[in-house]
């Protein structure tokens, strides 16, 4: 078995995605809310979590603990109140959780907190959405946006309103990139696209009533070798960080279109991935996404986009079952 793969595999988990240009995030502002729910487990402790579940309805049910991690941060919204009240279900786990990451949001992220929220801003004046704006007010864009583009990470609009990260490693030239930036500089820009998949997720949640996640499609097409060390050394320094930093944000992880070498290996491939991304995994064939040389496509034809997206809530159905 290709261990070099699988150890790549590894590296694509929930956390680790990021995004490139050309992001079909238009809906920002825009109601949502309709489609199918999806389950998942938040966390390896938590209660599952079911995606577009009635917000209103969540919030009473666990007011007691919302209201306990409201007196650690009267700043953060109810709804990131929430997130943190679903994955944590032990009040002291969630309490620590938002504490640690109330002091990075005014510590050493919060360079990047301002960053994502200014970005947005500007991106969504007159009601649209500009993703070059949000492109490059990214830590480190100069260097990274040339390596990180629409052709190999994309995120798009689900049906629900929710987010559809999409990411294509074979497209990345990520050793002539690591090159040019440091793993710490990488670090901060996928902690960046986190936190404006956050802001977006959020403001979704509120204005539909429907609670909004990310879902992360994995294309492992064409990959064949192991990544740059440096590489993933960032991908695993931001993976450690996202659960705390974002809880209840991460939908499924699909890992899409293995080379027909690894898929009777699937059993032994799952394990590597922590627990709490197991219960929220899925290896699939993705034919649409398979077919496309490049990954613009899906956020410049709206056919091509529409096939993939039905592609992703069926695959979102098999997690169900």
């Amino acid at each position: 078995m290709n261990t070099s793969l699988i150890l790549l595999l590894f590296g694509l988990n929930a956390t680790t995605a990021f995004v490139g240009g050309g992001a079909d995030l238009r809906a920002f502002k825009t109601n949502a809310g309709r489609g199918q729910l999806v389950q998942m487990q938040a966390t390896s402790t938590a209660s599952p979590v079911v995606y577009g579940s009635d917000v209103k309805s969540l919030i009473s049910a666990n007011r007691a603990s919302i209201d306990k991690l409201a007196s650690i941060s009267a700043d953060m919204s109810e709804i990131s109140l929430l997130r943190f009240a679903l994955a944590f279900p032990d009040q002291a786990e969630a309490n620590q959780a938002l504490s640690d990451t109330v002091a990075w949001r005014k510590g050493e992220g919060k360079s990047i907190v301002n960053a994502a929220a200014e970005a947005i801003e500007m991106a969504t004046i007159g009601g649209g959405w500009d993703n070059d704006v949000v492109r490059d007010a990214a830590p480190h864009a100069a260097a990274i946006n040339r390596y990180i583009t629409s052709n190999n990470v994309l995120t798009l609009s689900s049906d629900d309103g929710g987010l559809v990260y999409v990411i294509r490693a074979s497209a990345i030239s990520d050793k002539e990139l690591m090159s040019k930036v440091s793993v710490s500089q990488m670090v901060d820009f996928f902690l960046y696209v986190k936190e404006v998949h956050s802001l977006i997720a959020n403001v979704r949640s509120e204005r539909s009533g429907k609670l909004c996640g990310v879902i992360f499609a994995n294309d492992i097409s064409g990959v064949r070798t192991f990544p740059d060390k440096r590489f993933s050394q960032a991908l695993t320094a931001s993976s450690k960080q996202y659960e705390m930093l974002y809880p209840s944000m991460a939908g499924p992880t699909m890992i899409l279109n293995l080379p027909f070498v690894l898929q009777a290996f699937v059993g032994l491939i799952k394990p590597l991935f922590p627990k709490s991304v197991q219960s929220r995994l899925i290896f699939e064939s993705a034919p649409v996404l398979a077919s496309l040389k490049k990954l613009t496509p899906l956020s410049t034809d709206m056919n091509t986009r529409k096939s993939f997206l039905a592609e992703v809530k069926s695959l979102q159905l098999k997690i169900m079952k």
